[in-house]
C-alpha cells in the first residue's frame, strides 16, 4: 500500500513524496549527494549517521542491492530520499531491492519529491535540520519536533566496532591498527591488497593498548559527526604521533588536525558525491575525487602544527591533504578507496607503504 510522506524543513518548508523502506518518523540533518552511481555504498556509509540524503541523481535502486558491495554490515543513514524510486531492479548480482534493504534496518526513504529544488535550498541556504514523517502531520507540529529533538554528539561511538577484529592479508609485509570512527570496508580491503594485516579497533582505544600491539603504522578512518565530538581518538593521537607512520582519511584527516593544535570548521553544504575536483600540489596534477564530510580544517591554525598543506579543493579552496614529514604522518580529506569510483587516488595506499618502508629503514639505521 502506498505511503505517503513529507519532508518538513526546519525553516517551515515541505515537501510531500511516497514512502519506501521503513515506516518510521526521523529528524535529520539533510544534506545531498551528486554521485551518479553507488547508492548501496551511500547507504551504508557509516558517515551518513543521522543524515538525509537528497541524491541529486533521478533514479535510484535500478541495479538493486548485492551482497558483496556493502561498506558496513549494519547500515546507519538516517534517510534516503530520492525523485525516482525503481523497485525492480535489472541486475544478476541483486540480491534484494533497495526498498527492502532500507526496511530491514529500520532506514526510511522518500520518492517523488523535486530533488532539484530541495538541493537548491540546501546549497543555497545550507545544511539544516528536517524530519521525515507521515504526509498527513501539521507543518507546525512537524517544526516543533525538530526543535524539540537534541542534536547527537555520539555519532562515531554509534558505529564504531565494539570489539577489536582483524583482516589478515596472505604473505603480509606490514601490520596496521586501524582506529575505527566509522571506517570503511573497502579501506580494509584496500590494505589488504596491498599486503598489510589490519587490525581494526575502538574509537576509544587507548594508546598504550595499541602500543602494545607492536603495530607498522596507524589509520585513522572516516566517520561521521563533529570532529571536536571524538575526544578519545583525539588524546589517542596525540600520543602516537610521531612514533609510528599515521595515514588519515575524512574524519581520521580532521583528527590529525586536532591533535595538532589545528581547528575544524562546519562547511556550508559540505561536500558529498565521486566528481570533486582536487589539486595536488605536490604534483600538478587534477584528481577527480569521492567525498562525504560537513567539517573542514582551517589552514590558518596550522601555522604551529607542523603540517603542510598537500591538496586542495578547486571548488572551494579548502584543504584535502596534509603532510608532516618530520613525523611520518599525511592525511586527506577525500576517499581513495572509493567505490564504485573514481580511482585517481588510490595510490595514497601505496604512499602508506613506503611510509612504513621508510620508517623501518630509518629504525634499522638507529
Amino acid at each position: 500500500m502506498e505511503v505517503l510522506k513529507q519532508i518538513v524543513l526546519e525553516d517551515g518548508t515541505s515537501y510531500v513524496g511516497k514512502g519506501f523502506g521503513a515506516d518510521v518518523t526521523r529528524v535529520l540533518e539533510i544534506v545531498f549527494n551528486t554521485s551518479m552511481v553507488g547508492y548501496q555504498e551511500i547507504v551504508s556509509d557509516p558517515s551518513y549517521t543521522y543524515q538525509a540524503v537528497v541524491m541529486t541523481y533521478p533514479v535510484i535502486g535500478n541495479y538493486g542491492i548485492a551482497n558483496e558491495d556493502f561498506e558496513t554490515k549494519v547500515p546507519t543513514i538516517g534517510a534516503l530520499i530520492v525523485r525516482d524510486y525503481n523497485d525492480s531492479p535489472s541486475n544478476f548480482r541483486s540480491a534484494k531491492t533497495l526498498s527492502e534493504t532500507l526496511e530491514e534496518y529500520g532506514i526510511p526513504g522518500v520518492s517523488g519529491v523535486d530533488t532539484r529544488k530541495l538541493t537548491r535550498s540546501i546549497r543555497d541556504h545550507g545544511s539544516r535540520r528536517a524530519v521525515i514523517c507521515p504526509a498527513d502531520m501539521s507543518v507546525e507540529e512537524a517544526v516543533k519536533m525538530i526543535s524539540d529533538a537534541p542534536v547527537p554528539h555520539d555519532a562515531v561511538k554509534r558505529v564504531s566496532c565494539k570489539k577489536r577484529y582483524f583482516s589478515r592479508a596472505p604473505h603480509a609485509r606490514f601490520s596496521v591498527v586501524a582506529i575505527d570512527c566509522g571506517i570503511k570496508l573497502n579501506i580494509v580491503r584496500s590494505l589488504n591488497k596491498r599486503g598489510v594485516n589490519v587490525t581494526v579497533v575502538p574509537f576509544d582505544t587507548p594508546a598504550d593498548e595499541i602500543e602494545e600491539m607492536s603495530p607498522d603504522g596507524i589509520f585513522l578512518s572516516n566517520g561521521p559527526g563533529n570532529p571536536e565530538d571524538v575526544v578519545e581518538t583525539i588524546e589517542t593521537v596525540k600520543k602516537l604521533y610521531g612514533k609510528y607512520p599515521i595515514f588519515g582519511i575524512c574524519l581520521g584527516h580532521q583528527l590529525i588536525a586536532l591533535a595538532r593544535g589545528g581547528k575544524t570548521y562546519k562547511l556550508k553544504f559540505g561536500h558529498r558525491g565521486g566528481n570533486h575536483p582536487v589539486k595536488n600540489l605536490t604534483t600538478g596534477k587534477i584528481e577527480m575525487t569521492s567525498q562525504n564530510h560537513s567539517y573542514a580544517v582551517s589552514e590558518e591554525s596550522l601555522s604551529k602544527s607542523g603540517l603542510e598543506v598537500t591538496h586542495i579543493n578547486l571548488l572551494d579552496g579548502t584543504i584535502e591533504g596534509m603532510r608532516d614529514e618530520k613525523n611520518h604522518a599525511f592525511s586527506v580529506q577525500y576517499h581513495p578507496e572509493s567505490a564504485p569510483g573514481p580511482q585517481d587516488s588510490s595510490y595514497l595506499f601505496d604512499e602508506f607503504i613506503k611510509l612504513m618502508e621508510d620508517f623501518q629503514c630509518q629504525r634499522e639505521r638507529i
